[in-house]
């Protein structure tokens, strides 16, 4: 069976985003491309919340076309079009990038579908939104976070007081040379 995993960067103190949503803060290097990059082998589809769906089917469409666009991103484009991804929302009315299939109602038992067909995991990108909704239903398995070496102050909060709570296992860890520490737990039921 499939797992839902939340893949996620944050600050210390628990931001995954300014108080715009915005990334600045990230200590982005080569060796967290590659950390990222064995994240992204290990989806079969991304799950998205509608803003960071609106974030991907804005940017990667165009790196397809971007004039000296680098082989790396060229890459991740290209993949990020193919992949089945899955969004979801109450709002949305359509969602309809390629390969897109959009989730309105009854998203404990459309995860439950998801998890039983065949294949690599189901990854939510960020969406700390999203992220919140699936572990109050009780919907991730794991978790892998990438832990910056920032404190924002405020921001747009993965996790806050309005989630059930959770109990983790620590399955791995490793510290960068960046001082980014990546963090892979197991939710424990």
């Amino acid at each position: 069976m499939r797992k839902v995993v939340l893949f996620a960067h944050m600050s210390l103190d628990g931001f995954a985003g300014d108080v715009n949503g915005g990334l600045g803060f990230l200590t982005y290097d080569q060796e967290l491309q590659q950390y990222a990059d064995e994240v992204v082998k290990t989806v079969g589809a991304p799950l998205y919340g509608k803003s960071t769906y609106h974030l991907m089917e804005g940017y990667w469409p165009t790196v397809l076309n971007k004039p000296g666009a680098d082989q790396h991103s060229l890459q991740h484009a290209k993949w990020v079009q193919d992949i089945p991804k899955v969004v979801f929302s109450t709002t949305l009315v359509t969602a309809d990038w390629n390969n897109t299939t959009l989730v309105k109602d009854n998203v404990a038992e459309a995860v439950r579908k998801l998890k039983e067909e065949p294949g690599k995991d189901l990854v939510i990108f960020g969406s700390p939104g999203l992220a919140k909704s699936f572990m109050n239903l009780g919907l991730i398995d794991e978790c892998k976070l990438t832990l910056h070496p920032v404190l924002l102050g405020n921001g747009i909060s993965l996790f806050d007081g309005n989630m059930a709570k959770s109990p983790l296992k620590l399955l791995e860890s490793k510290t960068l040379r960046s001082g980014v520490v990546t963090l892979h737990y197991e939710v424990v039921r």
